[in-house]
């Protein structure tokens, strides 16, 4: 079987506006929360945990004002398996800083993101 290509789009804030999502989770930063749109599948929910952490990371480590923020989220699955094999992300981020000041941030927040770096390691998941 092929690979698989997967996307979701998440976005909070006046980005949020941007999606026609499936569902809205609460966001402690955001009174509108986020906006989440791709599938209820096993990919789409890992690629979901990867793009929600970014944008709660741009908001938490952003030392300038963050009016919005949409995280872009694609995988690559081996189609027999369904083992990732590549998840790539894009930021966009709505502040009236200039664009080397937030990209500063985004280059913080790709170091920091919790789940990223808990998937760019070599994770053993077992069913006890």
């Amino acid at each position: 079987m092929a690979e698989l290509h997967v996307d979701v789009r998440v976005a909070a804030g006046s980005r949020a506006a941007d999606l026609t999502p499936t569902y809205v989770v609460p966001h402690q930063w955001t009174d509108g929360g986020i906006a989440v749109e791709g599938g209820g599948s096993g990919a789409h929910l890992l690629l979901t945990a990867v793009a929600s952490c970014v944008l709660n990371d741009v908001y938490r480590e952003a030392d300038v004002p963050v009016d919005g923020v949409l995280v872009e989220a694609g995988g690559d699955f081996d189609g027999e398996t369904w083992a990732t094999t590549h998840i790539a992300y894009d930021v966009s981020v709505d502040s009236p800083e200039a664009p080397d000041v937030v990209a500063r941030v985004i280059e913080q927040v790709d170091a920091v993101a919790e789940i990223p770096r808990v998937v760019r390691g070599e994770v053993t998941v077992s069913r006890r």
